[in-house]
């Protein structure tokens, strides 16, 4: 029997700002709620960003007026970290407002493995604002793909896929803020494992699929989001279903559905350049 979850990210509760409809969230999320409770899901995965920072006394309000939303849901439920979470708050304050610990873990569900990669996902200042991820937290994931026996779900908040943000609001003219700048590094980790591997982020605001090496890389549109809805929040929440294939779906004003089958094995590493082929290896 496929493994099913509900995901909502980028919540971003607090005031309108650019095209976030931020006054929107806390209905929103009621909705979402509501609908989880009904489908029924195996759990639910809040991918982060679930306020939008304004000051420390403010965003700790906004978070825990969501968390008071979100313990209505009727089944396990696990959260991400987003930039904006931590911006006037710290990883112990957000686990103490949602009840749970918020270091990386693997939880075992059904036929698969939730691998809770919580990577930093501060903006960090000193010159352009920019991500950095820690060497801890790719040697643990390294490590984990490593052990792993079963397929893998790996989520986070920000993306690791290789696709540029063209065409994106936020991140076309901040390419660098879209991703960490470590990605390729971290889809080198994820080749390497000889299991399934599907990995899901939110952060950039749209939906999104890409295969890379043999691993699938979904990305899902804010709950609050309003650039591609003319203005109108997405009301975006997905539900992904994981068996020999995943099913995903993203309901709301900007929707998507889509089903692809995660290869076990890995794919044969792309070609030297031209002047290094044999004759054997020429495509015609």
């Amino acid at each position: 029997m496929a493994l099913r979850l509900a995901v909502v990210t980028d919540i971003h509760h607090g005031p309108d700002t650019r095209t976030k409809c931020g006054n929107a969230a806390l209905g929103l999320t009621r909705d979402f709620v509501e609908a989880v409770n009904a489908l029924q899901p195996d759990a639910v995965v809040e991918l982060g960003d679930r306020i939008s920072d304004v000051d420390p006394e403010t965003d700790r309000r906004l978070a825990n007026e969501i968390a008071e939303v979100l313990t209505e849901i009727r089944c396990p439920r696990f959260h991400v970290n987003g930039n904006h979470d931590l911006e006037n708050l710290s990883v112990a304050d957000n686990a103490e407002i949602l009840g749970q610990a918020l270091d990386h873990q693997v939880v075992a569900l059904g036929e698969w493995d939730l691998v809770l990669w919580r990577a930093d996902p501060r903006l960090h200042s000193g010159g352009k604002r920019h991500l950095a991820l820690p060497d801890g937290d790719i040697e643990w994931l390294a490590e984990t793909l490593q052990r792993a026996q079963r397929p893998q779900l790996v989520v986070s908040h920000i993306p690791i896929a290789p696709n540029p943000p063209v065409g994106n609001y936020y991140f076309e003219r901040a390419p660098h803020l879209s991703a960490y700048p470590e990605s390729a590094q971290v889809r080198d980790i994820m080749a390497c494992a000889q299991v399934p591997i599907v990995h899901l982020s939110g952060h950039v605001h749209w939906n999104a699929v890409t295969q890379a090496g043999g691993v699938f890389y979904l990305a899902q549109q804010s709950l609050t989001e309003s650039f591609t809805t003319l203005g109108k929040p997405a009301g975006a929440w997905g539900c992904l279903e994981l068996g020999d294939s995943v099913s995903w779906q993203v309901y709301g004003e900007d929707p998507l559905s889509v089903t692809f089958t995660p290869p076990a094995s890995r794919w044969f590493k792309p070609l030297q350049p031209e002047s290094h082929w044999s004759s054997a290896q020429a495509v015609s």
